[in-house]
């Protein structure tokens, strides 16, 4: 078995597999589309590919056998009278798909089922593999989506959906902007669950209400799912209550800021992150490229520089384009200026890929089969 890491870009799909310990592209798909995202399905080796096309809309490509073969699936629609209603005071606009911005695997005793995230802000489930898709009305139509509203995207979304290995029921989202949303009973009631974050960008009347947290990315740790961790719009926080209780963490070198984390899949005390400078700017801080990693829940810090650029970097690494693998010793990130970093050993030395890339909108490690 080795590994491979898909590579959602601005023009195409690319995957690496590794030689001689560095990272080669082995193959290409959809060249000079646009790749929004890319999941590789543990449960049966599927890959899907979510291609943004503008005019021509989202599309959904999944193929079983590694990439050489594509089929197109299904994509998440919305019912004639949706409307997207939001809590920042703009008239309501029927609700037409704009994105897929997450998108997840089941449960190991659920074969078929997917879960997508969309922008704007609509979770919807598959159990035949993305031949079909239905809209979980109980979170489109609970009274705490009117408050939500657009982050990185003029419309809300929904970015982050964490299943949990224990109990596939057990699902967290994390929307931009709105918060984190929890349900026990596999979507069929949810309860806001962002307590703890603050939003230094509001009021101070309105700075701690879960349901205007501009959340970045929602991570959970696969061996210890109670552990969770979030990149805010400012701040990092954790939580070690499944989701909610969250707790801030001040200590991230060089910026709080970022759009990306990963977490261990062994370690909840392990997390990684590439800060940047927040808002208008949305560069590396003093144009240096690091990762900062932490091994103790948060306390300290190692900001981690070596083979990164240091000398006039600007590169932004958007929130799916961090990576780790299934073992915890492998990481990758790619940037909106086509750079793409790999580490063997937790992000202790990195080397750069040869290779000039289109923008990096999301990374994402699986496992093939050698031939």
């Amino acid at each position: 078995m080795a590994e491979a890491i898909l590579v959602s870009t601005r023009k195409g799909l690319f995957v690496l597999e590794p030689e001689s310990g560095a990272w080669r592209i082995a193959h290409r798909a959809f060249l000079g589309d646009n790749i929004a995202l890319a999941l590789a399905d543990p449960r049966d080796g599927s890959w899907y590919a979510v291609l943004d096309l503008g005019h021509f809309g989202t599309k959904l490509q999944r193929s079983v056998d590694r990439g050489k073969t594509w089929n197109e699936c299904a994509v998440p629609a919305y019912a004639e009278g949706d409307e997207v209603i939001t809590g920042d005071g703009k008239p309501p606009q029927p609700a037409v798909l704009r994105l897929i911005w997450s998108l997840e695997a089941g449960g190991v005793d659920e074969p078929g089922r997917l879960w997508a995230g969309t922008i704007p802000g609509g979770l919807f489930r598959s159990d035949d593999h993305g031949a079909s898709w239905q809209l979980v009305r109980s979170l489109w139509d609970h009274p705490g989506r009117r408050q939500w509203f657009g982050g990185g995207f003029d419309q809300p979304g929904i970015h982050s959906i964490c299943v949990d290995p224990r109990n596939p029921r057990a699902l967290r989202v994390a929307i931009s902007t709105g918060g984190v949303w929890s349900s026990n009973d596999g979507g069929e009631s949810w309860a806001q669950t962002a307590q703890g974050m603050f939003a230094a960008y509001m009021p101070e009347e309105r700075r701690n209400d879960p349901n205007i947290q501009d959340v970045h990315r929602l991570v959970q740790c696969r061996a210890v799912p109670d552990v969770f961790w979030a990149q805010h719009h400012n701040g990092v926080f954790r939580s070690t209550a499944g989701g909610s209780d969250w707790q801030n963490v001040a200590t991230v070198q060089p910026s709080v800021f970022g759009f990306a984390v990963a977490v261990h899949p062994c370690n909840p005390e392990a997390a990684w992150f590439v800060p940047a400078t927040k808002d208008e700017r949305r560069i590396p801080v003093d144009g240096k490229v690091v990762v900062s990693r932490t091994c103790d829940g948060g306390r300290t810090f190692t900001v981690l520089r070596d083979g990164l650029p240091q000398d006039d970097a600007y590169d932004l690494v958007l929130r799916h384009a961090l990576a780790i693998d299934a073992a915890g010793e492998r990481l990758a990130f790619g940037s909106t200026t086509g750079g793409l970093w790999t580490s063997n050993d937790q992000g202790e030395h990195w080397r750069a890929l040869d290779a000039r890339l289109p923008p990096i909108h999301a990374l994402t490690f699986t496992v093939v089969t050698a031939q």
